[in-house]
């Protein structure tokens, strides 16, 4: 009765913070009042996000791979382990109140929307899903299941991403018509962040022991195991993953997506595209989105570049050289920089300038700061001592079907015509296909709210 009790609390709770109704301190920090998490995805994402989550009862782990695991496993000696999640789900659904997913990109639909289905609030690493259908998908059904949600790209929660849109809602930059945003992630290579194979498609290779292929594989097309694949270079790989746009447009582009309410581009083009087997992402890329006027609000073009590519050095900006990664926001009257996370975001003057307006003309916040990272923002509403997370369903899907627009111009070395309302490309109509991806059988979820 006292496990049905806390259950029943936790679910009127989201029903109230779904409308982003602040009701502090409702619950206190007993043990009995901790929330049950269950882990899917426990190595790697998956410890930084268990990490936030000590002071409440992780009840259950599961991870394709058991050696990625070993240090959730030993952190959480009484939680119960699990290779596949619906199995978890089978024995343990009344026992688990919160997820959080943190599995490679192609199975963050799956396992989100299993623990939906079931009533439980899911917090899922970015990029939220592999594709368009899955994205509208999930906004659904965080509605139809009345649970809270948030994607874990973690500059949403901070300050530098309020002020880049109390700057812009002020008028300090006045109309914003372009930007520009690169990113040079680490190179490919065994250790790195994506790892390209010596021949396409991979040859095969013994299957690690502790690592469940087929569970790892999940809805994706079966393929023989390849340690290019796994534990974590999946990322080059369209099946997989998206890339380093698909990936690192929830963190760089989130400050203009957010502040100028940019929705869905019409169009995006590759720009350039250095070549790549297909399947496999460019080594560099320059991808262009174009965006409609929103009101008052002009049109946006929004160019992307990665690889070590970046924009050319423009007088105005009194820069000699331009960081690894980063976002400018040109405005009419300011322009805002960033880093590849909306962080620390400043206007782009001299420092003295900078160090002035900081000091004379900042405008006071007007929108709430967040105390802590995106899994306190969470957790604190599932206990009723927050509004709902900002990057939670409702926008998180957005963002990130922008930035998949974008990959499938880079994937395909085109230009794309999209026809948001209809989830439909214009253009190309032989790519619909791949905003509604095939599903193995056992993987299938989601089509009951169509």
């Amino acid at each position: 009765m006292k496990n049905f009790s806390r259950r029943s609390f936790l679910k009127t709770t989201s029903v109230v913070t779904t409308g982003a109704v602040f009701i502090p301190n409702m619950i206190g920090c007993s043990p009995s009042q901790k929330i049950n998490i269950a882990v899917i995805g426990v190595g790697g994402r998956g410890k930084a996000n268990w990490s936030e989550c000590m002071n409440e009862n992780v009840v259950a782990l599961c991870d394709v791979d058991e050696n990625r695991a070993a240090e959730g496993f030993s952190t959480f000696p009484n939680a119960k382990r699990y290779n596949d999640f619906r199995k978890m789900f089978d024995e343990m659904a009344s026992e688990i109140d919160a997820v959080l997913v943190s599995t490679p990109d192609h199975m963050h639909f799956a396992a989100a929307m299993a623990a939906m289905q079931l009533g439980k609030h899911v917090y899922v690493e970015k990029p939220l899903a592999h594709n368009v259908w899955q994205l509208r998908t999930l906004k659904k059904a965080a509605h139809e299941y009345n649970v809270i949600t948030q994607m874990g790209n973690q500059g949403h929660a901070t300050d530098g991403i309020r002020r880049v849109k109390e700057w812009v809602d002020a008028g300090i930059t006045g109309d914003v018509t372009e930007i520009l945003a690169w990113f040079n992630g680490p190179e490919f290579g065994e250790d790195k962040y994506f790892n390209k194979p010596s021949q396409f498609p991979p040859l095969e290779e013994p299957i690690p022991e502790g690592l469940h292929w087929d569970l790892w594989i999940g809805g994706a097309e079966k393929r023989p195991y390849n340690h290019v694949y796994a534990p974590k270079t999946w990322r080059g790989f369209y099946d997989f993953g998206n890339g380093e746009l698909g990936d690192w447009a929830c963190h760089t582009l989130d400050a203009p997506f957010w502040s100028l309410n940019l929705g869905m581009p019409t169009a995006t083009e590759a720009i350039f595209n250095s070549g790549a087997p297909q399947g496999f992402l460019p080594d560099k890329s320059i991808i262009k989105f174009e965006f409609p006027a929103r009101g008052s609000k002009p049109p946006v073009t929004l160019t992307w570049y990665e690889g070590g590519l970046k924009p050319e050095i423009r007088p105005e900006w009194n820069l000699s050289e331009l960081p690894d990664s980063g976002m400018f926001m040109l405005g009419k009257k300011q322009n805002i920089m960033t880093g590849g996370r909306p962080n620390n975001a400043q206007l782009m003057m001299s420092k003295d300038e900078w160090e002035d307006w900081k000091t004379n003309k900042m405008p006071e916040p007007t929108i709430p700061r967040i105390d802590g990272g995106p899994q306190k923002e969470f957790l604190d509403a599932i206990k009723g001592n927050g509004p709902m997370p900002g990057s939670n369903f409702d926008y998180a899907p957005d963002l990130t079907e922008m930035a998949l627009i974008g990959v499938l111009a880079q994937r395909f070395n085109t230009r794309i015509e999209y026809d948001a309302e209809n989830m439909k490309v214009t253009n190309h109509p032989e790519l619909d296909v791949y905003i509604k991806e095939p599903v193995r059988s056992g993987w299938e979820y989601g089509e009951d709210l169509w």
